[in-house]
């Protein structure tokens, strides 16, 4: 019998990082394995302790931590990997991930996986829009990486406009489905 797979899920700088405490409970009320890398920007909006506490894992937060093993974290992750989930995902990342740059742990376990990568994307909409992040995520897509959203919805900013993380229920839903 093989071994479930496990979500990665990548949280970056967004203050829609908190949405990641439901993506979690939803994911493992489906008897999904989640284990948490987040990037140092995610650290202004959410608390390691709570992502730990909810996934059950220890969360990974440094390009440098060891696992058991003493394998880097980024490449024993990449491999225990079914899916990667990055949500929130900035345009920070996005770029990134385009570029090949692997200067977090985040962005270097994604440059070490075989696992699909899906990207939930949430930011402000002329970010989103601007032709530097279209360019960026068309090239993801081009290579494979699978977007969802960011719908339109109520921004930071105070406006309403596209780049609000997709809801919760449709990126369990996709994930779900990818992991089949």
């Amino acid at each position: 019998m093989s071994k479930p797979k496990e979500v990665i899920l990548g949280v970056t700088g967004s203050i829609a990082a908190y949405k990641a405490c439901e993506l979690i409970n939803r994911l493992k009320r489906r008897r999904i394995n989640v284990s948490v890398v987040m990037t140092k920007e995610a650290e202004e909006f959410i608390t390691p302790l709570t992502l730990q506490a909810l996934s059950a894992n220890k969360v990974i937060r440094s390009l440098f931590a060891l696992t058991e093993n003493v394998s880097p974290a980024h490449i024993s992750l990449a491999q225990r990997a079914g899916l990667v989930l990055i949500a929130p995902a900035t345009a920070n990342i996005v770029a990134k991930l385009a570029a090949g740059l692997a200067d977090d742990v985040l962005s270097a376990l994604v440059l070490s996986t075989r696992a699909p990568v899906v990207l939930c994307c949430a930011m402000n909409e002329e970010m989103f829009k601007h032709k530097i992040t279209q360019q960026n995520i068309a090239r993801l897509k081009k290579i494979g990486y699978r977007f969802i959203g960011p719908r339109k919805g109520r921004l930071v900013c105070g406006g309403e406009g596209m780049g609000h993380l997709a809801k919760v229920e449709e990126i369990v839903e996709q994930v779900v489905a990818a992991l089949k």
